[in-house]
């Protein structure tokens, strides 16, 4: 694979204005490096700093199925950041943190979202959020103006996430908190921010660790402000002494959980819930727009499971009823997953594609790029939901794994699927998308 000039790194490859690469288009430089060397890659970013990226489903199930806690190396000025701040956190939190004090997280926090019977509890508040958001976009748009759902889906996101957390309303498709300078919009762009800031600092030199770089900067001021609202937050549900069902006020009842651990679990979940829904929520609703008769078979889903627009959805029907709407989010996440694959940093020695992989060594999987290929999908850049109900016991299931596998899946993982089946359903049982 790739070491750079004089075997001096790769580095430079990705800095804006000199490299081939981007940051911001992980995909592409996976996709040359897999065509230039095969599916296996070394590529030394610094000297001393290497990175194995997996693309043969074989080896990402050898590196998923790894037991003992796995361990993961990301978010690395998140978790500078939450150490210099004791007073507020116990640990870093779910995403950078390793070893047991992971998985004493792990193990009780999971036990109200992995149950598929807990998350079903929320449907009636997603649907009628949802709802809201119809209308709301029905407000926005003005006659044969388009629509950019991004900057919507996020609000959407954004308040799911604050209600299913905290049992809190952040009214984000009011008028007062659409304006620059609201509560709503100031922490989608820190959400944002913090997100764009993890791949810069967590690869090369890290000199944040030394001196404040503009990367860390911007990472610890959105930081701040997600963190005070989340504190916000909390306090609110903890002084109403809410009967809300709500994930914080489960935690808060949990004798194992602090409340330092509850307050990391506040800000993970902000961080995590509003950026990554809404992205893959955005490329759902591209492809769906894209194929009309994939919108005719979702529709007439829909109506099934809602004969009439006005009626509440039911859980039930959601667990039985909507195979077809399960199999395009899959596709759907199949090309565009929410991540291009997921790290680990090796328990033991492993041997991969034949290769010895020493124990501390970085390895990534390339998900996104192996599902493109057509040794595993026929036509893999068509999308076709049809393939998930005609062949999915021949597929291969380490390919798509937009959530993740194993021990260090993530933790949210049936609730944002669930999330957006409900607006799938609810749009096109009374829209068309073009």
């Amino acid at each position: 694979g790739p070491r750079g000039p004089f075997g001096l790194g790769n580095l430079y490859n990705y800095m804006p204005g000199i490299g081939a690469y981007s940051w911001l288009q992980l995909h592409k430089a996976g996709q040359d490096k897999y065509e230039k060397y095969g599916p296996i890659v070394r590529e030394t970013m610094v000297p001393g700093q290497d990175i194995v990226w997996l693309y043969d489903p074989k080896d990402i199930a050898t590196l998923l199925n790894e037991r003992d806690c796995p361990q993961r190396r990301s978010h690395l000025a998140l978790a500078q950041y939450r150490k210099q701040r004791p007073h507020l956190y116990k640990t870093t939190g779910l995403l950078p943190t390793n070893g047991p004090d992971w998985w004493r997280l792990r193990s009780q926090l999971q036990k109200e979202l992995s149950a598929p019977r807990s998350v079903r509890n929320f449907v009636d508040e997603v649907d009628t959020v949802t709802q809201e958001f119809l209308n709301f976009l029905e407000q926005s748009a003005g006659v044969g103006v388009a629509i950019d759902l991004l900057p919507k889906l996020t609000r959407l996101n954004l308040e799911l996430t604050c209600l299913l957390t905290f049992g809190t309303r952040m009214d984000s498709f009011s008028p007062a908190e659409q304006l620059a300078e609201s509560r709503s919009t100031r922490l989608m762009h820190a959400a944002e921010t913090t997100n764009s800031c993890i791949l810069p600092t967590d690869q090369g030199l890290q000199l944040w660790r030394f001196v404040e770089t503009p990367s860390y900067r911007k990472l610890r001021q959105a930081q701040a402000y997600m963190e005070s609202v989340a504190l916000q937050l909390l306090e609110q549900n903890v002084e109403k002494d809410s009967m809300r069902s709500s994930l914080i006020s489960s935690y808060i009842q949990n004798p194992q959980l602090d409340r330092l651990d509850v307050v990391g679990t506040a800000a993970d979940l902000l961080l995590a819930g509003i950026d990554t829904t809404s992205y893959a929520s955005a490329f759902l609703l591209y492809h769906v727009a894209r194929h009309p008769q994939v919108q005719q078979k979702l529709h007439e889903e829909a109506v099934k499971v809602l004969p009439s627009a006005k009626q509440p959805l039911q859980a039930d029907a959601l667990r039985t009823e909507i195979t077809y709407t399960r199999a395009v989010l899959k596709e759907s996440l199949r090309l565009n997953p929410i991540s291009i694959g997921f790290g680990r940093v090796l328990n033991q020695d492993t041997v991969l594609s034949g290769y010895f992989v020493p124990k501390g060594t970085t390895v990534v999987t390339q998900n996104m790029i192996a599902c493109r290929q057509p040794e595993h999908f026929p036509n893999p850049l068509s999308f076709q939901p049809e393939r998930w109900l005609q062949q999915r016991n021949a597929l291969n299931p380490y390919l798509v794994l937009p959530f993740g596998h194993g021990m260090r899946a993530c933790i949210a993982r049936r609730l944002a699927e669930q999330n957006m089946h409900v607006l799938l359903l609810r749009l096109l049982r009374n829209y068309e998308l073009i």
